[in-house]
């Protein structure tokens, strides 16, 4: 197993929303702290924001396969356990612990494990982390495709507090705003973006102001803050109380993205942003719907549980509800969707997925993408979802188990990052890695019962996600490893190659997946046309596992003599990998280089069926097939299109 170790690899990235706002680096040079946390509550918190419409009304009225009395017990219970979800899962184990273990900035799982792989090295347990990131990721996926289903429905659906005869209406307008947002991807967010602050801090006054309405009229419900309340709930009804963690985990659902949109803005302001606004908003809302219900005799409050949301505000006020509320679930889809573009760069970086085809949709701001396949691919799946279990609620069933499971990795994870990079004691970490399992895995574990009614779909998604990303990082190592062993070393074959072909002028650059040999196009050059230029360059791009390298140490260039010579172009795995801007570089490293009398040769490899393959027949089939399907290199490198000249070469695994 331990070829899964995090590979270098020549391959593209990306940023997401809160990078294409501030752009640049992380995009925290010239904006104070204040403007960044303005900033975030826009991008950041729409996923964990918009739960407050669908999380209370889940635990009691929702597609389970159990039944809560509506009572001050219960709802003083519930309360109280999303209270100290929020409280232990959101604000401690991932705004105060885990945002403190950032990659030059950067958070999220792959960014982790590139920290934890480079801290650790190749130790015995190394593949072990790689493939918990990778999984962890692959869940991300999942989520990426409920999020606007369950988001958009659950907004929609207020539409029949409004008029219950608008019901029939409800899956065609959600269909109609899904489609819009999806199209609305390939002409970049940034005008839409400006919007996105604004509206979400609305969003947040309105629905605290409605739950603090409440709480005025029934103060009652200040009790939850008592864990005392959440642990009744467990000595009184067991077993059901466990289930009902299922439903609300959703209360933190957007947790683990607030990990990886840490680079966007920065921890500070993060942190301003949920404990200053976010939080307190939130926390605001949910005891005013426990407010509310316990307010109400038991058959009235059973019928208003079905949508207490959008029931807190007044008869007059619900429908303006409705539409702010679909506003603020179109922007959390719109950060996740954006998300998915920036974990997929990022794993194409750091050499788990092929190259595809990258489209930037901002002139001034690399951190715009837009990628068609990835796109396409979440909208024809969320429309599948939605005309499949039609309701938010058949949905919810479906949500929880992608976070948990990835949140329950991060715990893990968690556990490497204090021994292996913090240097905590053991007898230290262990206590605190242990509580966090316990409470993670509670919530993993209740939401494994959602398997038969919809948790099978993320589940799915997650481990052909997996499948994919490990079977394109095994196949591209082992057929580097067949390659480097007929491959020449560039010193031999500098020396034989000056006096057998023409030199004809000009620079002729070869790209090369490895620092080491002769490229196989450079070796069908010479074979073909019996031709050297008077400058030949074997380059290289590397990807680190940091996120961003910086320009004085992007390049290096070795003079091989004879006119070779060995260049080599390092980004981080957030960064674009322009090669012709690159190039550019190269003349504070002793080259200069004209595009108009410059030549890219590019080497494209055909995989071979073998007499005995290094890995499952059906494994390197997919592998074949994602050759055959990613972008070509010319793409992905932004070269100049009539400047290149492709190779093929032919490679058994």
């Amino acid at each position: 197993m331990s070829e899964t170790s995090l590979p270098q690899t020549a391959e593209p990235s990306v940023g997401t929303p809160g990078e294409q706002m501030q752009g640049g680096h992380a995009g925290h040079g010239g904006t104070s702290r204040a403007g960044l946390a303005i900033g975030a509550i826009g991008i950041v918190f729409g996923d964990i924001g918009t739960s407050p419409l669908y999380a209370f009304r889940e635990t009691f009225s929702g597609a389970n396969n159990f039944s809560i009395a509506i009572d001050r017990l219960h709802v003083l219970g519930v309360v109280s356990l999303i209270f100290w979800s929020m409280l232990i899962v959101v604000a401690l184990q991932y705004v105060t612990i885990l945002m403190r273990a950032d990659n030059k900035g950067q958070g999220g799982s792959l960014a982790l494990v590139a920290l934890l792989s480079r801290s650790i090295g190749k130790s015995r347990h190394s593949w072990l982390v790689v493939l918990l990131g990778v999984f962890a990721t692959s869940l991300f996926y999942g989520d990426s495709m409920i999020t606007p289903a369950i988001s958009v429905l659950s907004a929609v659906e207020g539409l029949t507090v409004v008029n219950h005869r608008l019901d029939p209406l409800v899956i065609p307008i959600a269909l109609v705003l899904l489609v819009f947002l999806f199209l609305l991807q390939s002409r970049g967010t940034a005008k839409v973006g400006a919007l996105f602050a604004p509206v979400m801090i609305i969003y947040f006054v309105v629905i605290a102001g409605l739950g603090l309405n409440q709480i005025v009229q029934n103060p009652d419900i200040l009790w939850a803050l008592n864990p005392w309340y959440a642990i009744q709930f467990f000595i009184t009804d067991g077993a059901i109380a466990f289930l009902a963690l299922g439903a609300v985990v959703l209360a933190v659902t957007g947790s683990e993205a607030l990990y990886s949109d840490m680079g966007h803005f920065g921890r500070g302001p993060m942190r301003l942003s949920w404990f200053g606004f976010v939080m307190p908003c939130l926390l605001l809302n949910y005891f005013g719907q426990g407010a509310m219900i316990s307010g109400l005799p038991p058959e009235q409050a059973a019928e208003v549980v079905r949508n207490p949301f959008f029931l807190l505000a007044g008869e007059e006020w619900r429908l303006p509800l409705v539409i702010l509320a679909t506003v603020a679930t179109f922007i959390a889809s719109q950060a996740v969707i954006s998300g998915a573009f920036s974990i997929t760069h990022q794993a194409m970086q750091l050499g788990f997925m092929p190259r595809l085809s990258i489209r930037h949709t901002s002139e001034t701001e690399a951190g715009q993408i837009y990628i068609p396949v990835v796109n396409w691919a979440l909208m024809v799946a969320v429309i599948i979802l939605v005309l499949t279990f039609q309701n938010s609620s058949n949905l919810a069933s479906a949500y929880g188990i992608a976070v948990t499971g990835a949140v329950t990795i991060d715990t893990l994870l968690m556990g490497v990052l204090f021994v292996g990079v913090w240097k905590w004691k053991w007898w230290v970490a262990l206590p605190v890695v242990i509580f966090f399992l316990i409470v993670d895995g509670a919530y993993f574990a209740a939401n494994l019962v959602k398997i038969p009614d919809g948790g099978w779909f993320p589940l799915v998604v997650g481990l052909v996600a997996f499948t994919l990303l490990t079977t394109w990082a095994r196949g591209r190592k082992l057929m580097r490893d067949r390659m480097s062993e007929v491959s020449l070393p560039l010193e031999i074959f500098a020396k034989s190659a000056k006096n057998s072909a023409m030199r004809v002028p000009g620079t002729a650059i070869f790209m090369a997946s490895s620092k080491d040999g002769v490229p196989s196009a450079l070796l069908h050059n010479i074979k073909h046309n019996k031709v050297l230029h008077e400058r030949v360059v074997i380059l290289t791009v590397l990807i680190a596992e940091v996120p961003y390298v910086d320009e004085a140490e992007r390049c290096e260039l070795h003079d091989m003599g004879d006119g070779f010579f060995r260049a080599v172009l390092h980004y981080g795995f957030m960064q674009e990998t322009d090669v012709p801007r690159g190039l550019k570089t190269m003349q504070q490293c002793g080259g200069e280089f004209d595009m108009m009398q410059t030549s890219f040769f590019l080497s494209r490899q055909t995989l071979l069926p073998s007499d005995k393959p290094a890995m499952p027949i059906w494994r390197e089939k997919i592998f074949a097939w994602m050759l055959r399907n990613s972008a070509t290199a010319m793409e992905f490198f932004r070269l100049p299109t009539n400047r290149v000249v492709e190779l093929g070469s032919q490679v058994r695994i």
